[in-house]
């Protein structure tokens, strides 16, 4: 194999590359898209299947901005989710998180009483 085949291999590579992780965006985006009707979503993935490069540019003309905003709601849902958790993680939840997750254990009977005061004082404390 001489460079020029290697160059062309990896060419044809970083393309294929490219074009899949822009398909498996767009079939991310119609399972992702609420407005879509089944029929839709499915007549999509059947033009996805049989014509893959024209459909996949006819969708991104037709859907480039709620592509965007889906996208935009899901990084944020998965933001929020991920500081919710270091948050408790960390042990930084608020005092009223805390009291109310300690009430929520005593009254299914995990914590007893005076763990329940002890935690409560904790919690009002390190306010």
């Amino acid at each position: 194999m001489n460079f020029g085949e290697f160059l062309q291999i990896l060419l044809i590579t970083f393309f294929m590359i490219c074009y899949f992780m822009v398909l498996f965006s767009i079939i991310g985006d119609i399972f992702r898209n609420h407005g879509s009707s089944g029929i839709a979503k499915a007549l999509w993935i059947i033009g996805l299947i049989f014509l893959p490069l024209i459909t996949a540019l006819a969708y991104i003309i037709v859907n480039h901005k709620g592509m965007a905003e889906r996208q935009n709601a899901s990084a944020k849902a998965m933001e929020s989710a991920q500081a919710e958790y270091v948050k408790k993680l960390a042990g930084t939840a608020s005092p009223a998180d805390t009291i109310q997750t300690a009430s929520n254990l005593l009254a299914a009977g995990s914590i007893t009483q005076a763990e329940f005061d002890q935690i409560k004082t904790k919690a009002l404390a390190s306010a």
